[in-house]
């Protein structure tokens, strides 16, 4: 089925880039503003603006789809209009169309259009990275962060990623700087060594130093009112850096060792770049860079790597500190390796500058904060390196570098939750702990799994496939929400094995927070309709259909697909906290309530993601569960405990339906509650004669 619903969109639509004209971006930019002729060879429009009698460049329009054609949720990219001022500061962003779930029919779009907003007037030339909600207000440069919106973390970095990889790529091929390194990548060459010392290592430029005293400091601040700051002499060092590129073996293996050089190399991977800053200044001066507020893993707020007029995205790469630090010679002091990525464009053959930044404030009431930078220069040998063709990318390794905890919380409970359902005769046997097990399971899938981790897999994500499939060819959008791919990885692996009840049944948020509503209203004694069967079996298709449809509406890219996808509560009651408009929170809450009636009624009858696992089941190798010859007949225990319906009249388990709960393995291996097991044991008592008793 879903292979003809390929074919036919196939042939119905094909994939597209920019969507504007240029009377559509003059729709964006009225008079006074004039649109000028298309680039020859790059998509971009000049927007001009009347100056004392001529027109001059007010700025360069472009589509980010053009240039970074990054996939979000929705599996496809983001269109956004750029328009990028000569100096490569951002005169306006405005999203032009975006298939992210969480903004449709949920958060809406006015928290994304905000969130863009935020771009203009910031510059190009600086790393923008996006941070906590209320970041800017809490501390954090406004020149590099930009506030993010909770519960949308991901499909954030997806836009902050598709703006500034496309306005990286206007500044190298139209403004005029940054494009020292385009189509390139320059990595040291890997057996070129030269043992050396510090000092002659500094001596030949290899590594270089930037050595602030009191009397400089104090005197790029004259004027301000905060020349002063702290007591001490004129002459007394304030910061000592020494900067150095440690993938160039001369320079890093030198200085680290060949073991650490090794181990370092092995990390940052080809066609990467590592730069050491290290401050032997007084650790407590408050113009150290590397002191108490810097993060391990962060981008440094008062450290930045430039080339060619344009900041270099420069992240802590986190490596092992404890032991002696850094060795062969260098100072004592405070230090970080910079990890810099090949889809950066940085030329390590060319010059780069490294700048500190120290800010002073002054006022106690209304604060102001004064900055200035001190730089230093390094330009190596051209003759270290050498030039590969550019391996470019979306950079979603830093999702995976951020959700490391995430990571390793849920490979635990998948770790815990295997050996648990493989071994049949031991805690699922036992059946007074192995409830309370599953009650404690679920209710770490709905707090981690769905709320802490956001890893409630969706329908919405097989949409974003087919959507791929169709016209990106670009599935890389699965890598930016680590635990979702995980958490798929695993339940692929399951269904082969045991079918589709193992994430039904034990993973899925939504599900679980459905048995324990249950759970917790049992002392309600709430009566639970029975469907008739033949009902029942009618329903059960139903999911079958809704699953159709939305394959087929999101093939034939019909704008009703996403609304569509709202079937689902997921968005609602798990993604968003049910912070949501009613309609939706009360879809969501009556289906819950739905579940006290019909016990999962929402899984059994509507749910398009069980429909999909239910198919992809039918590749299931192992019938793992349990049965009895006198199963179904003449035994029924099985049958009338199971809340789900999926043992049929035979006995057998209906694996397309069943959700694992395993309550019929607990029955068959309890002597008190098997029937067969009970009669057998009946029996034998009754047949074992009784012992003779010797009378005196």
């Amino acid at each position: 089925m879903l292979v003809a619903i390929l074919v036919v969109a196939r042939l119905c639509g094909s994939a597209s880039a920019g969507e504007l004209d240029r009377a559509g971006i003059a729709r964006h930019f009225p008079p006074p503003l004039v649109v000028g002729e298309k680039d020859d060879t790059l998509p971009v429009w000049p927007i001009l603006k009347q100056q004392a009698g001529s027109y001059e460049v007010f700025a360069y329009a472009f589509e980010s789809v053009d240039f970074a054609p990054i996939p979000g949720f929705g599996g496809t990219p983001p269109d956004l209009l750029i328009a990028l001022a000569p100096d490569g500061t951002f005169r306006d962003v405005t999203v032009l169309s975006h298939k992210e779930p969480v903004f449709l029919e949920g958060l809406g779009s006015e928290p994304l259009f905000a969130f863009v907003e935020q771009y203009v007037c910031l510059s190009a030339r600086q790393p923008i990275r996006v941070g906590r909600p209320n970041a800017r207000g809490s501390g954090a440069s406004p020149q590099s962060t930009v506030d993010g919106i909770a519960m949308a973390t991901a499909s954030t970095r997806t836009i902050n990623q598709s703006i500034l990889a496309s306005a990286l790529a206007v500044a190298r091929g139209k403004l005029g700087f940054g494009a020292a390194n385009v189509g390139l990548s320059v990595e040291a060459k890997p057996n070129l060594f030269e043992p050396l010392t510090l000092d002659a290592l500094q001596a030949r430029g290899l590594v270089t130093r930037l050595t602030l005293t009191r009397a400089q400091v104090t005197k790029a601040f004259r004027g301000t009112g905060v020349e002063e700051a702290g007591e001490g002499a004129p002459e007394d060092v304030v910061s000592d850096l020494t900067v150095a590129l440690l993938d160039v073996p001369t320079i890093g293996r030198n200085l680290l060792g060949p073991a650490r050089f090794e181990a370092l190399m092995r990390e940052l991977g080809p066609g990467n770049h590592a730069v050491m800053v290290l401050n032997a200044g007084p650790a407590d001066a408050a113009e150290n860079p590397l002191g108490e507020t810097f993060v391990l893993g962060a981008v440094p707020e008062r450290l930045t790597v430039s080339q060619g007029g344009l900041v270099v995205n420069a992240r802590d790469m986190a490596v092992e500190r404890r032991g002696a630090g850094l060795n062969r010679g260098l100072p004592a002091g405070d230090w970080t390796i910079l990890r810099i990525d090949a889809a950066a464009g940085f030329d390590p053959s060319a010059p780069f500058t490294v700048t500190e930044k120290i800010v002073r404030e002054r006022g106690q009431i209304l604060s102001e904060k004064i900055a200035r930078d001190f730089s230093v220069e390094t330009k190596l040998p051209a003759d270290l390196f050498l030039r590969v063709a550019a391996q470019e990318g979306p950079d979603w390794t830093e999702s995976w570098r951020a959700r490391v905890p995430t990571l390793v919380g849920l490979g635990a409970m998948l770790a815990l939750l295997v050996p648990v359902l493989a071994r049949q005769k031991g805690l699922v046997a036992d059946a007074r702990r192995f409830p309370a097990f599953r009650l404690a399971f679920l209710a770490v899938t709905v707090g981690f799994v769905g709320y802490t981790a956001q890893a409630q897999l969706s329908i919405v994500t097989l949409m974003g496939l087919v959507r791929a499939a169709l016209r990106t060819h670009d599935f890389a959008f699965l890598l930016y929400d680590p635990p979702s791919l995980v958490l798929w990885a695993f339940v692929l692996v399951s269904l082969v094995l045991w079918g589709r009840g193992t994430f039904c049944g034990w993973l899925c948020p939504f599900g679980a927070m459905q048995e324990l509503v249950a759970w917790l209203a049992r002392p309600l004694r709430l009566r639970q309709l029975t469907v008739p069967p033949r009902l029942d079996r009618a329903l059960r298709k139903v999911k079958y259909v809704v699953l159709a449809g939305l394959l087929a509406a999101t093939a034939l890219n019909s704008p009703a697909a996403d609304a569509m996808a709202e079937v689902e509560p997921f968005k609602t009651a798990i993604t968003l906290s049910f912070l949501r408009s009613w309609p939706f929170v009360a879809y969501a809450v009556g289906l819950l309530a739905l579940n006290l009636f019909v016990y999962k009624g929402f899984c059994r009858y509507l749910c398009p993601l069980g429909a999909a696992l239910a198919v992809a089941g039918r590749l299931r190798i192992l019938d793992w569960i349990p049965r009895r010859a006198e199963c179904g007949t003449p035994c029924q225990l099985c049958k009338v405990r199971c809340r789900y319906g999926a043992i049929a009249q035979d006995g057998r388990i209906d694996y397309h339906e069943c959700f694992q709960c395993m309550d019929c393995v607990t029955i068959i291996h309890d002597p008190g509650q098997c029937v067969p097991q009970v009669v057998a044991r009946r029996h034998a008592k009754r047949i074992v004669p009784r012992p003779v008793v010797a009378v005196r």
